[in-house]
């Protein structure tokens, strides 16, 4: 089979595999392997020798771990300290440790057991934060802990990447290694960082003054290839330079725009190994010993889960469910097993037999974890259910206004309420929020304002102004429909975070919106043409006439918001109108 031909298949692959499995939220590593499998030797045979992909295809993670160095700051680390050395390394030896112990007890040989739990005890980056993101969770202290242990696993890893061919049968330096090979070997490395230091940034600035993108591009990739060339040269792995020349950039100016050169490259590298490693896994074994890959699977998730959570809580982490997903979140193999365990047969570290099951371990285990960690997620939340204190009781107010949603929007209405002496009741459903405005001093109540009682108990009935100052679309409507028809009387002030969400507002007959961003974006925008060179009085013109316009046009598109080819035609002719309009009105030189 031809190179183009392979490369169409690769492609084909991933664009209808990697796609699939984000909407399912598998995330994309397990999006490639499985079009590894669909494609390779063990499934619909398009491609019959993964191992001649793989070596070509190690060159993504030679990329990835340079970007990882990119990432490492010392000043970073030592911020991260206690979290990232404390409870990233405690969960690495303790969690290597365990699984070395169940392997042992499963018949594995002890040199075979130690490696498999070094291999094993790494969780996947990629895999892991993509989840958090997209639940939007990398902030939570379960997400912050979760980077931490990631952080000083992706450490790890380049050690293990560098001295496991030395553990290998084709090794020489179990058989005694010489000083000098020793000693070139240190003398490499602080070559490297020497290099790095020293010598690549004059390089690149040199580089950037020629103006020319591409050649920056050029030696992004010289330096990358060349520093993992060097190392190979040396006896180590390539990985270990890459990640070298990538920390003594770290600190360099030219971080970011390396970053953005390397990071296609690394992205489709990286792919076309994980859709190698794919190619290799033997999903057969589970069809043939489907009991045994069952077992390490579970055991491999199951220690690990054990071993996190009260470390977790050892750590300082004192809220329990924080602790649980973690321990849920982090309980698969990783990304860097594939790249260990596939050095490990290249160095044959580890018996072929034990490998096939492991790899297929490590991918049923990365499948089973959006499905672990929805379980846990669906628990936790019934307990915060059941911890969740009632709301306030309120005995009836009589106050002027009425203030629903007390975040960055209500603090700011109530408290220039306070300053000209109006009182008002504030509902917050957040209890968190509640709590951390109590801290400062304000006054706020603690309750669910699509609730007709407690409305009617923070004094709805004798309020003049109802502030809705929800973000919730979903919630901000349901309350605005509940006290348009139960409370007639009341004129409501609404937040709104976009036009959909104000001309919802407006299908209630509710007149007084504000869209959040609206009054911020006009003011920076009168600053940046006065920044521009045009005069304050010709700024505020410009800014006062886009407002009115604008106005004018929300109501307008208020008629056709349901159909998008109306709404883009209408603001497409609005923008003209106004550049017309405004040109007219400009002086003559």
């Amino acid at each position: 089979m031809s190179l183009l031909t392979q490369s169409l298949i690769f492609l084909l692959a991933a664009v209808i595999a990697v796609p699939l499995s984000r909407r399912l939220g598998l995330g994309s590593v397990l999006g490639y392997l499985a079009a590894g499998i669909i494609i390779g030797p063990f499934g619909l045979k398009f491609v019959r020798d993964p191992d001649s992909i793989l070596h070509f295809a190690e060159l993504g993670v030679v990329f990835l771990l340079f970007l990882v160095g990119l990432e490492l700051k010392p000043s970073r680390l030592w911020v991260m300290r206690r979290m990232v050395f404390g409870l990233g390394a405690g969960q690495v030896i303790v969690t290597t440790l365990a699984i070395a112990l169940a392997a042992k007890a499963f018949g594995f040989s002890t040199n075979t057991a130690i490696v498999s739990g070094l291999i094993l005890g790494l969780s996947s980056t990629a895999f892991v934060l993509q989840m958090l993101a997209e639940k939007k969770q990398i902030g939570t202290i379960h997400g912050r802990a979760a980077f931490s242990i990631l952080l000083f696993q992706d450490l790890a890893a380049i050690p293990m990447i560098a001295f496991l061919p030395l553990l290998g049968a084709n090794a020489t330096f179990n058989e005694g290694a010489s000083f000098a090979q020793i000693g070139l070997m240190i003398a490499t490395i602080a070559g490297l960082i020497i290099a790095g230091r020293y010598l690549l940034p004059p390089a690149f600035k040199i580089v950037a003054r020629s103006g020319i993108p591409e050649i920056f591009t050029a030696i992004a990739l010289l330096v990358v290839i060349g520093s993992a060339l060097l190392m190979q040269l040396a006896g180590m792995s390539m990985v270990l330079g890459a990640f070298i020349a990538g920390m003594m950039l770290a600190e360099s100016e030219f971080r970011h725009q390396l970053e953005g050169d390397i990071a296609p490259f690394k992205g489709l590298l990286l792919g076309l190994f994980f859709i190698a490693v794919g190619m290799s896994v033997n999903v057969g074994l589970l069809l043939e010993i489907p009991a045994r890959i069952i077992l390490i699977v579970s055991l491999l998730m199951g220690i690990k889960a054990a071993v996190i959570y009260p470390l977790a809580r050892l750590f300082g982490m004192h809220d329990h469910k924080a602790a649980l997903k973690l321990s849920a979140v982090l309980a698969q193999g990783g990304e860097f097993a594939f790249v260990l365990l596939s050095i490990a047969a290249t160095e044959k570290v580890l018996p072929q037999a034990n490998l096939d099951e492991l790899v297929l371990a490590v991918a049923i285990s990365m499948l089973m974890t959006p499905f672990l960690y929805t379980a846990v997620e669906a628990l936790t939340n019934r307990e915060n259910i059941a911890d969740e204190p009632e709301f306030d009781k309120m005995e009836d107010h009589h106050h002027e206004v009425l203030i629903v949603g007390f975040g960055r929007v209500g603090q700011i209405v109530g408290r220039l309420l306070n300053i000209v002496g109006k009182s008002f009741t504030a509902l917050e459903r957040d209890s968190a929020q509640v709590d951390f405005v109590r801290r400062y001093g304000a006054t706020v109540h603690y309750g669910d304002a699509a609730r007709l009682d407690l409305l009617r108990a923070a004094g709805a009935e004798h309020a003049k102004l109802f502030v809705l100052a929800v973000s919730n679309l979903e919630e901000s409507m349901k309350i605005a429909e509940s006290v348009q028809r139960n409370f007639p009387h009341l004129k409501i002030i609404a937040r709104a975070r976009n036009r959909r969400h104000a001309h919802k507002l407006m299908d209630l007959g509710i007149e007084h919106i504000f869209r959040e961003t609206l009054l911020s974006s006009l003011a920076m925008s009168e600053q940046v043409l006065m920044q521009l060179g045009k005069s304050s009085d010709d700024a505020k013109h410009v800014v006062q006439a886009f407002r009115e316009r604008d106005a004018q046009l929300l109501k307008e598109q208020h008629e056709i918001h349901d159909s998008e080819e109306k709404l883009i035609q209408s603001s497409k002719d609005t923008l003209t109108e106004l550049e017309t309009l405004l040109r007219r009105d400009e002086p003559l030189d």
